[in-house]
């Protein structure tokens, strides 16, 4: 028999729908409270936005916005409810982009993925997200406190000690990027230490592709996906039945044409816009940035909500690689501290179920010392390690882009 994370799960979605028409004014009022919103929303009557053709004639606000918007009104552009002071806790993402985390349990909503991917009270949990200065691990964390799991704060990094914390404490379960838990199997092989423990995990912060998943079942981990962003939480998970992304109960969810704001019709290819029911954070038509598109019918999991595709890649340029979001003003702020190199094109690929990361550099210096001091930048920028490769001048291709994620992700 199917386990639910509560009755919200399983209801019928005329129900869904209407409790959450219902909190929709709530929540307009709310942001038009913060100072952030107030402009936006100065001529909108709160009471009249119940219903999805209201919300679609409200302005979106691109998660690409937040850094002009959060550089003019630090530390979250004016769209916090919550005055900064009475946060849990505050984290600069990079881009740089400033998230809030309020004081309410599972702040994030990730729990109930963490349950659909068979997490329970008496697990322990492995997470290994971040938990510096990014959401990433607290996220998880309280997710996997959620579910009544015992957490080990592995973070990133540190193989040879993560493997040894795995074998010591022998969890059943995995909370991290999707490549990362390759590169711990390999290290516990070449350690010859037995981590095989682990049998189940949720994954999030990259594309899971099928030939990873497949290698990872073989190995008898049953590895599922949590779909969120560092603003929101989460947006949708995978269940037991692998047949698309269930969509979280605490938001609306909408796939709009990109770059406007009207809505695409169902099964067309857009970007996900939410709006969070959050009476800390009320974000509204939040763009994120990332393609999906809705599924038909329900989950034969029984979970009612409706369902999208899952993370089909980026609307702009903006892109995550391994965990971590990498905007093209970050690369032209690393351009403009390196005279010696004209243009710059970061190439996202995959190989092996793990992404890869080249920086290719137009430049007439195309010295060791040179690509170190790049790479160097690089990291430090954008806190993912890359490849640098050297162009002749002018051989670059001149399409505009700055970011070309190669990655297949059907």
């Amino acid at each position: 028999m199917t386990e639910y994370f509560d009755d919200l799960e399983t209801r019928d979605p005329e129900e869904r729908e209407q409790a959450l028409m219902s909190a929709l004014p709530q929540q307009i009022a709310l942001a038009k409270s913060t100072d952030g919103y107030a402009a936006v929303f100065a001529d909108v009557d709160p009471a009249q936005i119940n219903s999805r053709p209201a919300l679609a004639e409200l302005p979106v606000t691109r998660k690409s916005e937040l850094i002009s918007l959060q550089a003019a009104a630090p530390p979250f552009g004016g769209l916090n409810a919550t005055p900064v002071g009475q946060m849990a806790r505050l984290f600069l993402s990079p881009g740089p982009i400033a998230e809030p985390e309020g004081k309410s349990a599972d702040f994030w909503r990730m729990g109930r993925a963490l349950f659909a991917a068979g997490f329970r009270e008496g697990d322990i949990v492995q997470n290994c997200f971040s938990y510096h200065l990014t959401p990433a691990g607290f996220l998880f964390d309280a997710a996997a406190r959620a579910v009544g799991c015992a957490v080990i704060p592995g973070g990133v990094g540190q193989t040879d000690l993560q493997v040894q914390t795995i074998a010591h404490f022998s969890p059943i379960g995995y909370a991290g990027t999707p490549d990362f838990l390759k590169l711990l199997l390999a290290k516990a092989d070449e350690l010859g230490t037995d981590i095989s423990s682990i049998k189940k995990a949720l994954v999030g912060g990259g594309a899971l592709l099928p030939p990873l998943r497949k290698e990872y079942a073989d190995r008898g981990i049953k590895v599922l996906q949590g779909y969120g962003t560092a603003d929101v939480g989460s947006i949708a998970y995978e269940s037991e039945a692998q047949e698309g992304m269930i969509i979280d109960e605490g938001l609306i969810l909408e796939i709009v044409r990109p770059g406007t704001g009207e809505p695409v019709a169902e099964g067309d290819v857009g970007e996900v816009v939410v709006t969070l029911l959050n009476d800390d954070y009320p974000l509204v038509r939040f763009g994120t940035g990332d393609l999906s598109a809705v599924l038909p019918g329900i989950s034969p999991c029984g979970r009612t909500a409706p369902r999208i595709k899952g993370w089909m890649g980026r609307a702009d340029q903006r892109t995550k690689v391994r965990g971590m979001f990498v905007d093209p003003v970050q690369i032209d702020r690393v351009l403009k501290n390196q005279n010696a190199i004209s243009r710059m094109r970061l190439v996202v690929g995959e190989e092996g179920g793990l992404d890869t990361v080249t920086l290719r550099c137009e430049s007439t210096d195309q010295s060791d010392s040179l690509a170190t001091a790049v790479a160097e930048a690089f990291q430090a920028e954008c806190k993912v390690r890359t490849v640098i490769e050297f162009a002749n001048l002018g051989t670059l291709p001149n399409d505009g882009k700055i970011i070309d994620d190669i990655r297949k992700y059907e």
